[in-house]
């Protein structure tokens, strides 16, 4: 018999030891990810393509240092101790984290280079840190009288939300990418002392080879059932996160909240005390059935409501189903297997929302899908035993009657219908549903019917006549209202042609004669002469195009292809087809594709790309406006629309025109009653020009009572550069 070695000096503190290691690593993977994508904005943009490679990349890193830990196992403890150390060590050589000078080339695409470019810059570091939470979860538990190990997952999720929660609010604020940097690798060199301490733990513990894995490996039915059991909440995170930010409110720094929510989840129900984990699993059913019910509602007409249902839906199927993967976890001699499996899952739910549902879908199909998925997978205890015992014609009968009393209900569909017969058809589809509790897919089946009772019949309708499109920037509606088409994004609006006789090429919105924009098109020849060459970041419907005019030459430059076929090629808006059908398109991120256009050739550039919540930052920073003036001339007029319902961009552009020596004028334009009527809306514009005598000009345009103002600077504040820029200082989230 082997003799007992007797325990190592940090014995004593392995829990906490460990804990730190582990929350340590968690915290620095959530620090990485936004501050990588910060660092990355002004080479790459922000073209779907570059942020979907992003996505893939962290994923697979993450899924490949599960994979390391795994394979480690292996080996007997102190040698899987000195694989891991070693490639900390060779990993370090990518210190201070950062991007390399790499610049993506022209003829290769973004889907294969942007991959490389990430990986290469900071791929070890991930890659190693990523493997921390698996890994010292095996070797703690290669002590039995130290406990199970699997509550030290809950401290992974907790040092994740550490660091979800410290960069927006704490890190980006105050610190420069520069100092981001060196803050993560000295947070990487805390994680390596860590993590040299639990390996002497393991050196001492074990010093001869881990013992054989004893229990059975899992089937692949449990380890398919494990797979998705990960994929729905992680797909569902993301599907919350589009659902509230773009059908709801579009308030910056809402997809907080699900991410949150989310990593929460994995602490309750990872925790060694089950009371919270099982009360909110018992309760699961009743809560999908209430919150799921209005997944197709629009959520803009009772915004905080939806926001607080979808929330606390998104909670409840998270806590439920990672509460039923603890219940489902193996030994930990097969707690690798286990979290390698999750992770797998959690990709594929990622994958889903982000690359599949956008490129098969016209309109977020997968947060219904995702919410029915989560229902057939939540443990259910029937509330009526006799459900169980239901014959096949019985459940025929239950669905013939949900569906139909849902389609009659569908109160947007028909508009005509009784609120009172549609509250008593959806309320009976509800007690069904009830009913049904414990048997999943009649319980999902009934959900489904709610579901469409609640303005689903109406989005398939929609979906029907391909007056929606959906690209990898969001989902636009196009509508009719009030003798207009109206295009929207969620709750954004996005433009509006006035379809009434005579009056198909009038500027409306944001964009009316009287508006900043406006007094400066129209006014372009006499500012510049015939021939006026003007650009516009940002198409829209296309509704600038109609103040060109003979010999002007025009470039509209749009980071979104579909966006120039809906303005262009839909039919649904005759903006372009009427006043500029010879226009330029640029397709492409706006900042890079200036960047390569000739230098001094614009005379006007309008930047109309912040009026969501999804604010671009890197085209507002002082290098952005270096490449703005490269493209001018040197009286050449700039343009920034800064209309926004939540943050003040007004400083931003007022602290990058002082320092970059330009002159400034404000204009904030409140349309007449009549204009109203003829679809003009609030808007907020500010004029540049390196040449002060050509704003005098500018400004002199304006009639009495539509004065431009002086750009006031926000004393204190510094601007944005590409090494610094936070929203947090400019939120107006409390004002009127």
């Amino acid at each position: 018999m082997d003799e007992a070695i007797a325990p190592g000096p940090l014995e004593r503190f392995a829990r906490p030891l460990f804990v730190a290691t582990i929350v340590t690593g968690s915290f620095l993977l959530f620090l990485t990810q936004p501050m990588i994508a910060r660092m990355a904005l002004p080479r790459l943009g922000g073209a779907p393509a570059v942020w979907n490679s992003a996505m893939l990349v962290y994923q697979m890193l993450l899924l490949g240092g599960y994979a390391w830990a795994h394979w480690l196992t292996r080996f007997q403890p102190p040698r899987q101790a000195g694989l891991h150390l070693t490639a900390f060590a060779i990993a370090a050589l990518w210190l201070p984290i950062g991007l390399n000078h790499a610049v993506p080339p022209g003829t290769v695409s973004p889907t294969l280079w942007v991959p490389l470019f990430l990986v290469s810059s900071m791929g070890p570091l991930f890659f190693v840190v990523s493997a921390q939470a698996p890994l010292m979860q095996r070797w703690y538990a290669l002590e039995s009288e130290r406990g199970d190990p699997y509550a030290l997952y809950a401290a992974s999720n907790l040092g994740s939300f550490a660091g979800l929660l410290t960069y927006p609010l704490l890190v980006e604020p105050v610190m420069s990418l520069h100092a981001q940097s060196w803050l993560w690798s000295g947070g990487y060199t805390l994680l390596s002392l860590l993590l040299i301490a639990c390996a002497i733990t393991v050196r001492h513990a074990h010093a001869r080879a881990e013992p054989a894995p004893e229990s059975p490996m899992p089937t692949r039915r449990r380890i398919l059932h494990w797979m998705a059991l990960a994929a729905v909440p992680s797909g569902l995170m993301l599907s919350t996160t589009t659902h509230l930010t773009t059908d709801i409110v579009a308030m910056p720094l809402l997809w907080v909240v699900p991410l949150g929510l989310y990593l929460l989840s994995f602490v309750i129900a990872f925790a060694t005390r089950r009371g919270i984990a099982d009360a909110v699993t018992r309760l699961a059913p009743i809560i999908i059935l209430i919150c799921g019910g209005f997944a197709f509602l629009d959520g803009s007409r009772h915004a905080m409501t939806s926001a607080g249902l979808g929330i606390v839906l998104l909670f409840t199927i998270a806590v439920a189903l990672h509460g039923e993967l603890y219940r489902l976890r193996p030994p930990s001699d097969r707690l690798t297997v286990f979290y390698l499996t999750m992770s797998v899952g959690g990709m594929l739910g990622g994958v889903f929302c982000a690359l599949v549902a956008p490129a098969i879908f016209d309109w977020a199909y997968e947060h219904p899908i995702l919410i029915l998925a989560g229902a057939a997978l939540v443990p259910q205890t029937p509330f009526w035993p006799g459900v169980m015992r239901l014959r096949p014609a019985i459940v025929a009968a239950f669905l013939i009657l949900a569906f139909a009393l849902s389609f009659a209900a569908d109160d947007i569909l028909w508009q005509g219908v009784s609120p009172l017969w549609a509250l008593l058809a959806t309320t009976a589809i509800a007690l069904l549903a009830v009913a049904a509790v414990g048997r999943r897919w009649l319980f999902t089946a009934l959900l489904a019917a709610l579901m469409l009772s609640h303005g689903g019949w109406s989005i398939l309708n929609i979906s029907r006549f391909d007056t929606r499109i959906r690209s990898y920037f969001g989902i636009y509606s196009v509508g009719d209202r009030d003798g207009a088409r109206v295009l929207t994004h969620g709750t954004t609006l996005h433009g509006i042609q006035d379809m009434r006789p005579g009056r198909l090429t009038q500027p409306t919105t944001y964009y009316a004669p009287r508006s900043g924009v406006g007094q400066v098109l129209s006014n372009a020849d006499s500012l510049f002469g015939q021939g006026a060459r003007v650009g516009v970041v940002g198409l829209g419907t296309g509704t600038l195009s109609c103040y060109a005019r003979p010999g002007q030459q025009w470039t509209f430059f749009e980071i979104d292809p579909k966006m120039v076929r809906l303005a262009r090629e839909s039919g649904y808006f005759t903006f372009l087809g009427n006043c500029a059908p010879d226009a330029r398109m640029v397709i492409g991120d706006a900042r890079i594709s200036l960047g390569q256009e000739p230098g001094n050739r614009l005379d006007i550039l309008a930047i109309d790309a912040f009026s969501s919540d999804a604010v671009p930052m890197h085209l507002l920073t002082r290098e952005a406006v270096r490449v703005y003036g490269r493209a001018l001339r040197q009286d050449g007029v700039l343009l920034f629309h800064v209309s926004n319902r939540y943050i003040d961009l007004e400083p931003v552009v007022a602290a990058a025109a002082l320092a970059e020596g330009w002159h400034s004028a404000l204009h904030f334009y409140a349309p007449t009653k009549k204009e109203k009527a003829d679809f003009a809306t609030v808007s907020v514009w500010i004029a540049l020009s390196r040449d002060p005598a050509k704003l005098r000009t500018v400004t002199s345009l304006a009639e009495a009572g539509n004065e431009w103002e002086k750009l006031p600077a926000r004393p204190g504040f510094a601007g944005w550069t590409d090494d610094y820029a936070s929203i947090l200082p400019l939120l107006k989230l409390w004002d009127d």
